[in-house]
């Protein structure tokens, strides 16, 4: 396995990669919900690139950012462990050489859900997976579906760029008690951590979003929100943890699918969905 941390060095490795490159963009906090990702795509290409770049253009929180926890040695380990081939890991200034004057928006989908109380994260999200994939030129990319709503912005930002990349969305994998695996998993203490084991339950076994949004208040979550639709209840909630407020996002299709959510969309801003 090779790591590559300057951009110039990558772009000479990059030219010598023959054969189908599959590519796992992420922030490194590596957990087994990436290593299935980097699986599948060592499965699937004879090249396997991941990516660790935690990318400050897409926080809102400057708290947030300073706390994303990172684990570099170990993540390293994990990824050879797996087979991954090339690591490419820059810093903000080699992401960033304009400091963040272009960016990639989109108008409509990005204000919903994750987009309604983080005014510009998906900016940065679309802006620096741009990049990733602009360095990279995979054949496959692979992203998980417990972000579903970045999942669709960005299948839909390569269609309707032109880019001759499939996006390939992979479930969600769960802890025993079926909290989504996430990095941000790592900043819960005990009681939160068992506080967090709620949410997924909650989200599945409500019956409308309202009764979801009043189980989880009841329980000393903040709710961002609940919401049902395309066939899936979305959620986001802050728990309290040694003094800090971690974010949790999750998606499922609810035991029973209300009314307002019952009829999956086929387009989301205006692309088709597969």
């Amino acid at each position: 396995m090779q790591l590559v941390t300057d951009l110039e060095h990558w772009r000479q490795v990059r030219a010598e990669v023959g054969g189908s490159v599959g590519f796992v963009p992420t922030m490194g906090a590596l957990h087994e919900g990436h290593l299935s990702l980097l699986r599948r795509s060592v499965a699937e290409n004879e090249t396997t690139v991941l990516s660790i770049f935690v990318n400050a253009t897409q926080f809102n929180n400057n708290a947030d950012l300073e706390n994303y926890p990172t684990s570099i040695e170990e993540d390293l380990k994990l990824a050879q462990s797996v087979g991954v081939d090339l690591v490419l890991m820059p810093d903000y200034s080699q992401m960033y050489p304009d400091d963040f004057r272009f960016q990639m928006r989109e108008d409509i989908f990005s204000r919903d859900l994750c987009g309604s109380d983080r005014p510009g994260h998906f900016t940065g999200v679309l802006t620096v997976v741009l990049k990733l994939l602009n360095l990279v030129q995979p054949e496959k990319a692979y992203f998980g579906l417990k972000d579903y709503q970045q999942y669709l912005l960005i299948k839909d930002m390569c269609a309707g760029l032109f880019l001759p990349i499939q996006i390939v969305g992979c479930e969600t994998l769960r802890e025993s008690d079926g909290l989504a695996m996430s990095s941000r998993n790592r900043r819960l203490d005990p009681t939160a951590r068992s506080l967090a084991a709620r949410f997924n339950q909650i989200l599945y076994q409500a019956t409308s979003d309202q009764e979801a949004i009043a189980e989880l208040k009841s329980l000393g979550c903040g709710v961002a929100y609940i919401k049902t639709q395309y066939g899936r209840r979305f959620g986001a909630i802050e728990i309290e943890s040694q003094g800090d407020s971690v974010r949790l996002i999750d998606n499922l299709v609810p035991k029973t699918l209300p009314a307002e959510g019952a009829a999956a969309e086929s387009f989301v801003s205006g692309m088709p969905r597969q």
